[in-house]
This record gives structure tokens, C-alpha cells and sequence, in this order.
């Protein structure tokens, strides 16, 4: 049974940084894509950052010169580093990986998320 694990969040203040980390375990194979979203009180998931495997990584335009986006597909773990962070980052943020086991058989792995608050 594959689980993504978040670790990472919490309080930080405006201006201050976090590091997440997701770490996937059980067995899992032929990872397409790792990322992170976000979801804040009243609103959609949102995409913040993905890594398309050997292809290109992705921000939101609202994260872009703030947040970085690194992973280890060997070791099955993503990270985000968060910088400059503001109130409006504040969220439930999921780790995701979309992996293809086999031909025409895509499947997304989700996390159960990491609480980031950012208030002062």
C-alpha cells in the first residue's frame, strides 16, 4: 500500500521560511510527476509547484521567487522550500505523485497534508 507522508509545517511568521518534506513509502514505481498543493479555508486545491520528471518544474505565479521545489525520484521524496512567506500562504498542503505502473494506467498518490499557518 503506497502512503505520502508530509512533514514540515507549522506557525511562521511573515517574512519567515518552512521547509516540507514528503517521503512516500510502500511499493511505488514509474513516478510522472511529484508536487504540492495547497488549499486554504474556503477555497480550491491549488497547484503550487510540480516537478515533471525530466522535463520541467512548474510554480504558481503566486509562489514564484519565493518557494523552490527539489525532490529525489530514487529516494520518492519532494520537498518545498517556502521563503518570504505570507499571510495568504497560510493552507493544508498536500504532496502528490502521479505515477504510470503501466501502459494507459495513470494513478495519483495524494498525502494527508501539513498545516502551514503564517501570522504574526
Amino acid at each position: 500500500q503506497v502512503q505520502l507522508v508530509e512533514s514540515g509545517g507549522g506557525l511562521a511568521q511573515p517574512g519567515g521560511s518552512l521547509r516540507l518534506s514528503c517521503a512516500a513509502s510502500g511499493s511505488i514505481s514509474s513516478i510522472r510527476t511529484m508536487g504540492w498543493y495547497r488549499q486554504a479555508p474556503g477555497k480550491e486545491r491549488e497547484l503550487v509547484a510540480v516537478i515533471i520528471i525530466g522535463v520541467t518544474t512548474t510554480y504558481a505565479d503566486s509562489v514564484k521567487g519565493r518557494f523552490t521545489i527539489s525532490g529525489d525520484n530514487a529516494k520518492r521524496t519532494v520537498y518545498l522550500q517556502m521563503d518570504s512567506l505570507k499571510p495568504e500562504d497560510t493552507a493544508v498542503y498536500y504532496c502528490k505523485f502521479a505515477v504510470r505502473p503501466r501502459a494507459y494506467v495513470d494513478l495519483d498518490y495524494w498525502g494527508k497534508g501539513t498545516l502551514v499557518t503564517v501570522s504574526s
